[in-house]
Formats: structure tokens, C-alpha cells, sequence
């Protein structure tokens, strides 16, 4: 144990909680406070033996420390935490920057990034590292079922990150990723989203090419073969070695690009064969819905040979892949009626998530059960793609929340599939526990705690169908 000490302000948040972490286990004496703490990273951090408050004191500084780490979610000027910290002049940094100098410094980084599907994907490749005997580090922002924790040091030299575009506080309004320089790079997909900072997605892409402007030429791109939002990126200068996944595209190749092309080729039920180029690697055979989670597969596949597992190796690991809490997560079956969790809150995770499912399901009955509470989504950016995502689906039930800055009836009259507005989440249950029974899928999605909704909903159907 060293006698540095570190305050995290903001530490119950999924970067805070898993840097803490880190921090704890290099040896560091680690404390912090956030405005509420849940589970499961309240648990975690406790396990870790850190020192937690709700509510942020002045004597939580008291000896004061060495450091502290400042986050960004609601910790602008203002917060108390904030101003006692500046006008102390206490020395602090952000969430972003420690972990990059403190963990990543002297690690090969694999960074996973994209609008969607950076959780899984590091989730898989953290996953397919492990089972090759490499033991690598992590940091990852949601809880892997592989893994008992979202974040540790592991072996060198090899370290996981999500790497989040999203700005890293309130005095460094730069994307969070530009301070992990990572040699591995994945980049899943580009769209526009964090409607609260970026104005537009050309905003995005000026982010993303300060990232790969970080990646040294030994390093290694994996792409997507077909999407036009990240050719523009690469396009816009590219100094390193660039693999594709996905389905061919008719463009040119870039001045970097490889010649590898990762694709999928389903296999029957869920499973799949992996090809790079022409040839046949394998097959996947594993749990997790949809072509969204193929591509994910392909990508931590190529990054993985990238620090030198062989594709069998990744295949093999990848069919005893168990997923990500949240992510489709089956949590209740009440009767014929299954209850998912899952974190979709952008249009485009929607849609391919309920596609994934009604591939699954057939003609089963799927209710779409949505809280669009992400910034993008309460500021209404998206409200017209709202309107088709749930396709898949055979009804939505949508939720309004206090934050929702705009009237959500629009959208419910303009749905492509039944649709019904709920203010208030009793009544919204209470809709649910009198549907006839059936065969019927309901996915709850949500990027918050959306008022209690997956203890309380399974409780709801229960007492519906038990006599009294």
C-alpha cells in the first residue's frame, strides 16, 4: 500500500467506479463521493474496500489528498465539490487523463469505439484475450457476465478500454479517447448522438480523427467495411494499417486499408461461420441475438490477432461468450411471458435489437417498453427516427419521463406500430399485467434505473396471474 492518496469526485459513475478500482488495486488509499451510489458499482467499489459518501463534505478532504479526480457527470462549476477543490487549489485531473497517464502508460491498448456496441465489444475481446492465457487489463463500461468485475489491472502488457467520445469534463471538452492512445483500434460504427455537446456529426468525426491521428503506424484500424460515416473519417487522414469487417462495399480501398475483409455467414439459429477474405476460420456457436452482435464478433476477432491470438482460438472463446448485464439480458419469465433488460437509447440500437429478438422469436408477440432518456433522446434530436425503430416490434409502450423536453405524442401518433404514451409507471404496469396471456417478449429499454421497472415488473405480472 503507498501512502498516495486519491479522492474521486463522481465515483459511483461506470468510468469513476472502475478507475477507483484500478487505483485501489495499484495500491493507492482510495476514497469518494458521488450524489447517489447503486449497485452494482456501490458493491464493487465496497468490495474494493473504498471509502464511499453520498453527498459531497469538505471533511471528506480532510487530510487532504494527493489528487483528486474530477468526473463529468454533473460536476460542472457550480458543484461544491467542484469550488472547494479549486479554491483549495488542490491538484486534479480528470477521469480521462489519470487513466491514461496511471494505467494505460507502458500498456498495449485496445481501444473499442463507435455510437453502439462498444461495451460488448470489449466485452468479447477482453473475453477472447483471457481465454488465450494473456490475462489483459480492462476497463469496461457496464458489467461483463465473463468477468466478476468491470475493471482490472490484469498482466502486462495488454489492456481493454472502452474508449467513449464523449467530452471529459468540464475544463477538457475534448472526446475522452484522445487520452488513451491506443495501438489497437476498433471503431464499430459512427452516428450522431450526445446531442448535448456536439452540434452536428461532422463534430463527431473531428473527435474521432484526433484519435486515430494517436494510433502509431505498427498499429492496427478495424473498421467497418461499409460504413460511409468512418470511411469520411479515415478519409480525412489515416497513418495506420486498416482492417475491414462486415459486408463488402463497392468503394476504392483507402491508402491504408489492409486487404483483410472480416465477414459472417449465418450458420443456422444464432450461430455462424467466420471468414477472412475466402477462407473459412470456424464457427461461432453462442447465445447472443442479432447482426449487430456478429459484427461486434468480427471486430474483437481481427483486433485480438492483431496482439497475436490466432482466429480459431478467438472463435472458440467466443462461443463460451456469455454477454453483457443489460444487454438483452433475460431477468424475469412470468408464465409464456419473457422479460428482457436491455440499454438501447438511440434509434439505431432500438431497431436492431428488436430484429435481432423477432429473428429469434418468430411470430411471438413483442412489446417494445421504452424510457427515451439519454440526452440525445430528452432533447427530441432524433424524435423522427423514433418513429419506424420499433418495427420489429408488434407494440411500444412509451414512457415520458420529467426530462423529456418535447411532446412524445408526436411520435406515438406517428408510429409505424401501435403505440401508447404513459406519464405515470404504475399505470403503465398495470397496462401490461391485463394483456391476455400468450407467448409475448416484453424489452424494457432504458439507459437509467427507468423508476424501479425490472424488480417491480416482474412482481406486477406475478400477483396478475396468481389467485389470490
Amino acid at each position: 500500500m503507498t501512502d498516495r492518496r486519491i479522492y474521486f469526485l463522481g465515483i459511483g459513475g461506470t468510468l469513476m467506479g472502475s478507475l477507483a478500482q484500478l487505483a485501489r488495486e495499484k495500491g493507492y488509499r482510495v476514497s469518494g463521493s458521488d450524489k447517489a451510489l447503486y449497485p452494482p458499482m456501490s458493491e464493487q467499489l465496497a468490495r474494493a474496500d473504498i471509502e464511499l459518501y453520498e453527498g459531497f463534505d469538505p471533511v471528506q478532504l480532510d487530510p487532504e489528498p494527493d489528487l483528486v479526480v474530477i468526473g463529468n457527470a454533473g460536476l460542472p462549476r457550480g458543484h461544491p465539490g467542484v469550488e472547494y477543490v479549486l479554491e483549495r487549489g488542490l491538484p486534479y485531473t480528470s477521469g480521462a487523463e489519470f487513466l491514461g497517464r496511471e494505467i494505460l502508460a507502458d500498456r498495449w491498448v485496445l481501444a473499442v469505439s463507435g455510437t453502439h456496441g462498444k461495451t460488448t465489444t470489449a466485452s468479447m475481446l477482453a473475453w477472447i484475450l483471457e481465454q488465450a492465457g494473456l490475462a489483459p487489463g480492462y476497463l469496461i463500461g457496464g458489467v461483463p457476465k465473463n468477468f466478476e468485475v468491470s475493471a482490472r489491472l490484469g498482466s502486462a502488457p495488454f489492456f481493454v478500454v472502452e474508449a467513449d467520445e464523449y467530452d471529459t469534463s468540464y475544463f477538457d471538452r475534448r472526446s475522452k479517447f484522445v487520452h488513451y492512445r491506443p495501438r489497437t483500434l476498433i471503431i464499430n460504427n459512427l452516428e450522431y448522438d450526445h446531442a448535448d455537446i456536439f452540434p452536428d456529426l461532422a463534430a463527431i468525426q473531428t473527435q474521432f480523427h484526433h484519435l486515430i491521428r494517436t494510433i502509431p503506424g505498427s498499429g492496427l484500424i478495424v473498421a467497418p467495411a461499409g460504413d460511409d460515416h468512418v470511411h469520411e473519417v479515415l478519409q480525412m487522414g489515416c497513418w495506420t494499417p486498416t482492417a475491414r469487417f462486415g459486408p463488402p462495399s463497392h468503394r476504392q480501398p483507402l491508402e491504408h486499408d489492409n486487404g483483410e475483409l472480416w465477414r459472417a455467414e449465418e450458420a443456422g439459429g444464432t450461430a455462424f461461420d467466420v471468414y477472412l477474405n475466402d477462407t473459412n476460420l470456424g464457427r461461432v456457436h453462442w447465445s447472443q441475438l442479432g447482426d449487430h452482435n456478429r459484427m461486434n464478433g468480427l471486430a474483437a476477432i481481427a483486433a485480438a490477432r492483431h496482439a497475436g491470438v490466432q482466429p480459431e482460438r478467438a472463435i472458440d472463446a467466443l462461443s463460451d461468450f456469455a454477454g453483457v448485464l443489460r444487454r438483452m439480458d433475460l431477468i424475469a419469465q412470468i408464465g409464456e411471458t419473457a422479460i428482457y433488460d436491455d440499454f438501447a437509447h438511440h434509434p439505431t440500437a432500438i431497431r436492431k435489437t428488436l430484429q435481432g429478438l423477432r429473428r429469434q422469436v418468430g411470430n411471438d408477440e413483442i412489446i417494445a417498453i421504452i424510457e427515451p432518456r439519454s440526452h440525445t433522446m430528452s432533447l427530441g434530436t432524433l424524435r423522427d427516427e423514433l418513429t419506424t425503430c420499433c418495427a420489429a416490434a408488434d407494440a411500444v409502450f412509451w414512457f415520458r419521463g420529467e426530462n423529456i423536453k418535447w411532446d412524445l405524442s408526436e411520435v406515438v401518433q406517428s408510429c409505424v406500430v401501435p403505440a401508447r404514451q404513459f406519464d405515470d409507471l404504475d399505470r403503465l404496469m398495470d397496462e401490461l399485467a391485463k394483456l391476455p396471456p400468450r407467448r409475448r417478449h416484453l424489452v424494457i429499454m432504458s439507459n437509467g434505473s427507468f423508476g424501479g421497472i425490472y424488480a417491480r415488473l416482474p412482481e406486477r405480472l406475478k400477483a396478475a396471474i396468481t389467485p389470490d
